[in-house]
């Protein structure tokens, strides 16, 4: 970072509308500036954004490249993201340029642990697709056979990413009594493990083929992009169902269509989607994939206290500190 002096009163654009108590303290504190619209900014506004600020918060939604970061003036020095992905951020530019990055790790932990088994839950037993019928008018009534799914209970789950959200997903996953196994780029200590009830896998295609439902716990990387690749879907087992409440770009989406399209694997859970909010069309066809739009976080406390989080990460810096959530070089 520069070593020049930070503004006691920093000049803050918020690039999304936040919760009133933050947006309300943003303004008791710093001279910050709200988006009351909640329009999502275009390049050209984050640019215009960036060039009028001493700290700039963004959300996840914010594509903020290596470009914009090298143009903008040396007024900007903070850019303290509201949520935990970092990805919409070109953090080796940020570096390059002493720009200090934070974000709000931790905060949604819980809350997407919750959206990850609702949909664990959900997909198996054909929740969404129930939903539809009884809406459409067509239901004729309970009957053996009628909309049969599977069981989840004993079933074998496969967590890809052991950070807090895979871990708060296997605690919730061994109290309906699946297997837990997982894979990581380090193996958890023993002691975890034997808490979790959780078994490491070192080779991902093993878990793929092994596992009757995998979720998706980890951050999206040049080397997580597409990990779930064309080639690992059809490691599949034709019954096995897949669950992404992380980031869309971890899906090989065109390979998990054509997979659910011809019923090569048994369903999906998705609330991440490469591009959103404008998802692939051939997904609102699929009978067998339950679709929710990036809700994972979507609760009013865990919100809150990601800008709580902001606020205390800016006041840190204005101090002429270290945010305590400061973005270091290898954090993905």
């Amino acid at each position: 970072m520069s070593d020049s002096p930070r503004p006691a009163n920093p000049r803050v654009i918020i690039t999304r509308e936040l919760a009133d108590s933050n947006q309300n303290r943003m303004s008791e504190l710093f001279d910050a500036v709200p988006n009351l619209t909640d329009k999502p900014f275009s390049r050209e506004d984050l640019i215009a954004a960036m060039a009028d600020c001493d700290v700039l918060v963004p959300t996840v939604t914010d594509q903020i490249d290596a470009e914009m970061i090298e143009n903008a003036p040396e007024r900007l020095r903070l850019i303290a993201s509201f949520g935990a992905g970092v990805d919409h951020i070109d953090l080796a530019a940020a570096r390059a340029k002493k720009i200090m990055v934070t974000n709000t790790p931790g905060v949604f932990t819980e809350d997407t642990a919750d959206m990850t088994m609702a949909l664990i839950l959900s997909v198996p037993r054909r929740l969404s697709e129930g939903e539809r019928l009884l809406r459409s008018g067509q239901w004729e009534g309970w009957k053996p056979s009628g909309m049969l799914g599977h069981c989840i209970g004993g079933k074998k789950l496969g967590i890809i990413g052991m950070g807090r959200i895979g871990q708060a997903v296997a605690r919730r996953a061994s109290g309906f009594g699946m297997s837990i196994f997982y894979h990581n780029r380090r193996q958890l200590p023993p002691a975890v493990e034997e808490t979790l009830r959780a078994t490491f896998i070192a080779d991902l295609d093993d878990l793929v083929r092994e596992c009757d439902i995998l979720t998706l716990h980890c951050p999206h990387t040049a080397e997580t992009h597409e990990m779930i690749s064309a080639e690992r879907i059809r490691m599949m087992k034709p019954s096995s169902y897949l669950i992404n409440t992380a980031r869309g770009d971890l899906v090989d989406e065109n390979a998990l269509i054509e997979a659910l399209q011809n019923e090569k694997i048994g369903g999906a859970g998705l609330d991440v989607y490469h591009k959103e909010p404008n998802i692939d069309p051939r997904f609102l066809t699929l009978k067998n994939t339950a679709l929710i739009p990036h809700m994972g976080s979507a609760t009013f406390e865990g919100r809150e206290a990601s800008g709580e989080r902001v606020i205390a990460n800016i006041r840190v810096w204005a101090d002429g500190h270290r945010p305590p959530d400061q973005v270091l070089e290898g954090w993905v």
